[in-house]
């Protein structure tokens, strides 16, 4: 008998504590958390569907079972909403039961006809599928690998400066479509419509990232540096992906399933490195106006760039961190050695937080 009531019992025990973890995920503060705004700006979801609040809430629960709680089951969500028309009961319609007798009546003559081919389930997923996803995945692939052939010391110099120029302009391509396919086009082209787009998507990732490459895949500068962060961006997404769409394969389980885990458990450091590499990509430029390549409206163009993702909530943090340790490094030398610099510095700096 107690056998017997220990499975209802577990069962029970089971449900309710899944039902405290939707509590706790449902009253966690997501907007407090950096990690949020940049896991969210990587979701691609239809420009229709992602102000839904049932959307909403159910990637704040994939969220908190990643990065809080693994142990948080999440349904997956349902592809039926009120927008599809519901379907009409068949046994409450006389005219599909006089259709019913007439077949049935048919005899040979529905024996002899050929049967029509069966319709297509809809849950069954086709893992070959080339679908938008998959070509957005294939070209950060694409842009990994070349990103790393640009980073390597060992390539010609030609041919690493070609592939950094190619990783930038997959970057551009990546970005570009997963901005369209966020926030869709401006609804009018008029100055009100694009201010308005251009306002809605300032802060977004994907738009620092197409500004990013655009400056660069443009300049006449061929600095290996600016793969770097092309690379982080494009090893993160990667890696998002095989985590989500290839975690029952064996191949990846057996060779690629540590390598994404690491990615997602370093991805702080990664960013990191990227915000590093961003601001050094900065100093160089303005290195650069003392030569013949010299380009004051890029270099002014892309410390606005930098100024932006100071101040984007995606990116925010990594860069105030980075800013803050070169302070806290070069400040004593200043004081100390040109304290003259102190008046042109807090010029910049009114500029840089304006």
């Amino acid at each position: 008998m107690g056998g017997g009531d220990a499975g209802p019992e577990a069962a029970a025990a089971a449900a309710a504590e899944q039902e405290a973890k939707r509590a706790a995920a449902a009253a966690y503060d997501y907007e407090a958390d950096p990690r949020w705004a940049d896991y969210w700006s990587n979701v691609l979801v239809p420009p229709h569907l992602a102000a839904r609040p049932d959307v909403i809430a159910h990637f704040r629960r994939k969220f908190y079972q990643r990065f809080i709680d693994r142990d948080l089951v999440v349904e997956p969500m349902s592809t039926t909403g009120s927008t599809q028309p519901s379907r009409p009961d068949i046994r409450s319609s006389p005219s599909a039961s006089s259709e019913s007798v007439r077949a049935r009546n048919s005899g040979s003559s529905s024996r002899s006809a050929a049967p029509p081919p069966a319709a297509p389930q809809a849950g069954a997923a086709n893992p070959l599928r080339f679908d938008a996803k998959t070509i957005h995945f294939s070209v950060n692939a694409w842009v990994l690998v070349v990103a790393g052939l640009g980073m390597l010391p060992i390539l010609p110099k030609h041919l690493a400066d070609r592939a950094c120029k190619l990783s930038l302009l997959g970057t551009v391509l990546s970005s570009g479509y997963s901005l369209y396919s966020t926030y869709g086009k401006p609804r009018e082209l008029n100055m009100a419509a694009i201010q308005g787009w251009l306002q809605s998507v300032l802060g977004a990732k994907d738009f620092i990232h197409l500004m990013f490459s655009l400056l660069l895949v443009t300049s006449q500068l061929h600095l290996k540096i600016a793969a770097l962060p092309v690379f982080c961006w494009a090893l993160d997404h990667v890696a998002r992906f095989l985590r989500r769409n290839f975690s029952r394969s064996s191949f990846y389980r057996g060779y690629l399933e540590e390598p994404c885990l690491w990615v997602e458990t370093n991805n702080t450091t990664l960013s990191l490195l990227s915000s590093n590499a961003e601001l050094a990509l900065g100093f160089l430029l303005i290195i650069s106006l003392f030569s013949w390549r010299r380009n004051f409206i890029q270099t002014f163009m892309y410390w606005n760039v930098l100024k932006m993702m100071y101040r984007a909530p995606v990116t925010s943090s990594y860069h105030q961190s980075a800013w803050a340790k070169i302070g806290r490094t070069v400040n004593p030398y200043i004081d100390r050695y040109a304290p003259f610099l102190q008046t042109p510095i807090s010029m910049v700096q009114r500029w840089w937080l304006r």
